[in-house]
């Protein structure tokens, strides 16, 4: 099965076919600029923009970055507010005329992961965190998503927790390895101290950088980098169209 995965984040929109049986991209990745402010109509001609680039007419999967309960948009984090409350799945298959699924973006690179990266073979709890624009989360137990998860918000040093630690902190605040790896110590910490996972699976962009700062995280967690790297949410994307699409 072909699924067209679209990757929205808070900085870019990502899309190519993907082989969901093996997890390939079928044709180079196609990324625009998040567009600003970041609201329905014109996420969504970005949208329409990367299906028209790859000639789609097929399913699509969509990674959105917020809650996504029933196909129902419940919250936007790095998007605009006016998202709250949409009908996702119809919104986007009005506009592109395909059939649509979405699905939280981070669930969306962890489901990646773990059918064909670095979450192959992990049993017991595992922890997918995404930094990026903001920290993405998906948890795992024995294979099985609990989706929704959104642990990037929890608090940290009186603040939202990816407003502290995420990489694009790293960039503004022009932090060295050692201090932003310090400060994603700290995070891990805590979030082993609430769900004690088995392994951590650092994703985004960032897990290309791994080596730069995984000398400064200390969890008791087997921590291994995304093997899949920018391209997990597209394939998440397009497997939770694939395996999910008749909820």
């Amino acid at each position: 099965m072909k699924v067209l995965g679209i990757d929205i984040g808070g900085s870019g929109i990502k899309a190519a076919p993907v082989d969901v049986a093996t997890g390939q991209l079928l044709e180079e990745r196609e990324r625009i600029l998040t567009p600003s402010p970041a609201t329905p109509e014109k996420v969504g001609n970005a949208a329409k923009e990367l299906v028209e680039h790859f000639k789609w007419s097929g399913p699509i999967g969509i990674g959105f970055p917020g809650i996504i309960s029933n196909q129902t948009i419940r919250t936007a984090a790095n998007v605009d507010k006016s998202w709250i409350g949409c009908d996702g799945k119809t919104f986007f298959s009005e506009l592109t005329g395909c059939p649509v699924r979405l699905i939280n973006d981070a669930d969306a690179a962890g489901l990646a992961e773990m059918k064909f990266g670095a979450g192959v073979g992990q049993r017991g709890s595992v922890l997918m965190l995404t930094a990026g624009t903001g920290i993405g989360s998906a948890l795992f137990h024995n294979g099985h998503l609990f989706p929704n998860t959104e642990f990037g918000h929890i608090e940290l040093h009186n603040k939202i927790a990816e407003k502290y630690a995420a990489a694009s902190i790293r960039k503004t605040e022009n932090l060295s390895w050692k201090a932003w790896g310090g400060r994603l110590n700290e995070y891990l910490q805590k979030m082993e101290r609430l769900l004690a996972p088995d392994v951590i699976i650092v994703g985004g962009g960032i897990s290309s950088k791994f080596e730069k700062f995984r000398p400064y995280l200390h969890p008791i967690a087997t921590i291994l980098p995304a093997s899949l790297l920018n391209n997990a949410g597209i394939v998440g994307a397009a497997l939770a169209f694939a395996f999910h699409s008749e909820e």
